[in-house]
């Protein structure tokens, strides 16, 4: 690739923690000159572990290529510095509960008062308006309130919350699309934007399957584990020694499953004839289909399903994913040059251009490492020269 997509695009990132830093980090991997603002404590992540040799892992995943620089918002004078900086920017993002940003000047209004062609972005819990626009917005709490929780886990067991903090990360892909959009419409010569995005609302929006349940088919969905509430079988199913995957989606299909099970015509029974009605009777099935694989160890199952040209797959654990012959090939996990760990793991925005993966090229930054450079870059010598 001879040039990142966003080369030239400067940011300047005022968020913490996980949704806007996760959203900020994919644009340094497209090469958008990220600059982290942090207080004098630096973020949060940087004192919560993993910890490899006094660095915070957490941190380090989702800074990459960014340049920090310190700033005590408590100050009238660092306030004016944060202005002056987000002015020289392409686009702001921050993440202060609402109402915050605007008590420091740094909000989108005040902002594209003076610069119109500004994108500012805010990212939140709930977003800028409605009756929970003041609530704290921890993951947790968004899964609970959003639905997430109430759709995922074991048939007649508790509400189950996703392993990772989907909602942030969730906020934080959807800011960086609205923000990638936002440029593409102000470089066709139209203004800046101004860029609410809620976390609530974000992981509402990846529930099509609950959606579809509630909206069109007049039902509250219900947990059903791991396999899918609509089509079947689409699950996991064990084995003598572990489990797999399975997914089934059409009648040829399943055909194929119940002859290689020794069941053939299987398809023909009125249990077993549609999707609905297989998802209907999804015990019975699931029965059969384990009275089969329970004599086979998991890899035989899956050699067996794919060698008749169905959809299977093992379990695998996160480190065999990560050190994958695919993962490799696809370049999902990359190590950055790092001054003190001698090199930085980090998983980069996941799409190819034109053959070639953008990457931010360096690890996430010290505390406050570049703010000399960019105090001179805005032509200020020293901070007397803020006023």
């Amino acid at each position: 690739m001879t040039e990142a997509p966003l080369a030239g695009i400067r940011i300047f990132d005022m968020t913490r923690v996980l949704a806007g830093p996760y959203c900020t980090a994919l644009l340094a991997d497209l090469g958008a000159d990220v600059i982290k603002l942090e207080p004098p404590g630096g973020d949060e992540y940087r004192h919560i572990g993993p910890f490899v040799d006094g660095e915070s892992a957490l941190f380090q995943l989702v800074n990459r290529g960014k340049r920090s620089i310190v700033l005590d918002l408590k100050d009238e004078d660092a306030v004016k510095l944060a202005r002056r900086i987000a002015l020289s920017c392409d686009c702001v993002v921050e993440n202060f509960r609402p109402g915050i940003a605007a008590k420091f000047g740094l909000d989108a209004v005040s902002l594209r008062a003076e610069k119109p062609s500004l994108v500012h972005a805010s990212i939140s819990g709930f977003g800028q308006t409605g009756p929970w626009t003041g609530l704290p917005a921890y993951d947790l709490v968004i899964q609970a309130l959003s639905g997430a929780m109430a759709v995922n886990g074991e048939d007649g067991g508790a509400p189950l919350k996703f392993g990772e903090s989907i909602a942030d990360l969730a906020g934080g892909v959807f800011a960086s699309w609205a923000i990638l959009a936002a440029l593409v419409k102000r470089g066709r010569g139209g203004a800046g934007a101004t860029l609410d995005i809620a976390m609530h609302d974000a992981l509402f929006a990846l529930l099509p399957t609950a959606q579809a349940q509630l909206f069109y088919g007049g039902r509250e969905p219900a947990r059903v584990g791991n396999r899918h509430p609509l089509s079947t079988p689409f699950g996991c199913f064990r084995t003598a020694d572990g489990s797999f995957a399975l997914c089934v989606l059409n009648e040829k299909h399943f055909a194929k499953l119940a002859s290689l099970m020794g069941h053939a015509g299987l398809e023909n029974d009125p249990r077993f004839c549609s999707d609905s009605a297989r998802t209907q009777n999804e015990p019975t099935l699931k029965a059969i289909i384990e009275t089969w694989s329970c004599n086979l160890s998991a890899d035989q199952a899956v050699s067996l399903l794919t060698g008749a040209g169905l959809t299977a797959a093992p379990i695998r654990s996160f480190s065999e994913a990560a050190s994958s012959v695919q993962a490799t090939a696809r370049q999902t996990v990359v190590a950055l040059p790092h001054d003190s760990l001698g090199s930085a793991m980090v998983v980069p925005q996941p799409v190819w251009f034109d053959g070639a993966k953008p990457v931010a090229q360096t690890p996430a930054p010290a505390l406050g490492a570049a703010g000399d450079d960019i105090l001179r870059e805005l032509g200020l010598l020293d901070a007397e020269a803020l006023s």
